[in-house]
């Protein structure tokens, strides 16, 4: 799994992905070939994997103190951000055409938002100050009589940075603005309620919560109809008709599994995790010098370490680190650009720091031991190539 063995680096880069609990897995695997039945086919096959379905809404629903009938199933995190922004841009765009979000949102929201912008919307882009925190004052002042929704991440993936929800939420109800949050690094580590923060649309991904890749979900609040959203994929109407598609049984069920297990476990684990970090930052920092921390200290991610070392490049360290310690540069789904991190830039950082920089990302199955093993390997490497 997620430990280090002779042959395996240590596992540090859980903003990425996380492997599956052994406990998500068993529950999946009947789906796979004893219970594979189609939950759209009106027969024993079906109506097995339709009540599968319907457990795991259950548990979705139960994590965000949501409604059962407000969860809508998709590929992932990247499809339900396209279905929460493009949907409402759709259902709203003949009347008001101006949408809100931030410069270190994930590629999923920004780059939905900049099609919406070829399309004729106005879209506002909030700055974050150098430790990567939003300005509610900025945010009141960005919102127009045309402003139809606020996307703004309920944790960064990068820094790790946390969003005051329920103040945003409180800011676009006052406004009439529907508010969704990309929740996909928050889940299982915050808690989320969805009708406290006066959130209308959040966004979930199980490969990030110790569940299989390729399912996701998108909670959106009961309205009477038309509803918030237009369907972004058509075909058989599944998914109250917001996501056509045959459902991914086996998926969905890990999904379901894995969040019930994040929830009833997050209390131990975000206590465990922290330790972890603050361990983890304290040999980094006694170790290598001019070392500097990127984001907030305190409102950030438990699990969340991202760093800058002068003088030492980002991708050099990656490679020389390879066989003993896994972790990354940034996200994970901009990678293949080379580009110095927007999130980074966003902080006021030169390209030169963004390049230096360093994302560690521990998860449920990390060890003290594999921690101190890291925090000897890292340094090294930084000696090895300052030298």
């Amino acid at each position: 799994m997620a430990q280090a063995t002779s042959t395996r680096p240590i596992y540090l880069d859980h903003h990425a992905t996380t492997p599956v609990d052994p406990r998500v897995l068993g529950q999946m695997y009947p789906y796979f070939s004893q219970y594979f039945g189609n939950p759209g086919s009106d027969h024993a096959y079906g109506i097995e994997a339709g009540c599968a379905i319907e457990r795991a809404r259950q548990q979705v629903a139960a994590a965000l103190q949501a409604r059962e009938d407000e969860i809508i199933f998709t590929s992932g995190g990247t499809e339900a951000n396209n279905l929460a922004i493009a949907g409402v841009a759709e259902r709203y765009g003949e009347q008001r055409r101006h949408m809100i979000t931030c410069q270190t949102e994930h590629m999923a929201v920004l780059n939905v938002c900049r099609e919406l912008e070829r399309q004729g919307w106005g879209v506002t882009y909030l700055s974050v100050d150098e430790q990567g925190c939003l300005d509610l004052e900025d945010l009141r002042r960005a919102i127009t009589a045309e402003t139809t929704l606020i996307s703004i991440m309920a944790a960064n993936n990068e820094i790790g940075v946390l969003a005051p929800l329920a103040e945003i939420g409180e800011i676009a109800h006052a406004h009439n603005v529907l508010f969704h949050t990309d929740a996909t690094q928050a889940a299982g580590l915050l808690s989320l309620d969805v009708r406290a923060m006066q959130i209308d649309l959040l966004t979930l991904s199980a490969h990030k919560v110790y569940g299989p890749k390729g399912v996701g979900a998108l909670y959106v609040r009961k309205t009477p109809p038309p509803g918030l959203l237009v369907p972004q994929v058509r075909g058989g109407g599944h998914e109250r008709g917001l996501r056509s598609g045959t459902l991914n049984v086996p998926g969905i069920v890990g999904l379901g599994e894995a969040l019930g297990i994040a929830v009833n476990e997050q209390k131990c684990d975000t206590t465990r995790l922290r330790d972890l970090r603050d361990r983890l930052w304290d040999g980094l920092s006694a170790s290598i010098t001019g070392i500097v921390r990127n984001g907030h200290p305190t409102k950030c991610l438990p699990n969340n370490l991202n760093v800058a070392i002068p003088g030492v490049d980002a991708q050099n360290m990656l490679a020389l680190l390879r066989p003993t310690v896994a972790l990354s540069t940034g996200s994970a789904c901009h990678t293949f650009t080379r580009e110095p991190s927007h999130v980074i830039l966003a902080l006021g950082k030169s390209p030169e720091h963004a390049r230096c920089t360093l994302r560690m990302g521990l998860g449920r199955f990390t060890t003290v031991q594999e921690i101190a093993d890291a925090v000897h390997q890292i340094s090294s490497a930084v000696s090895q190539l300052r030298g």
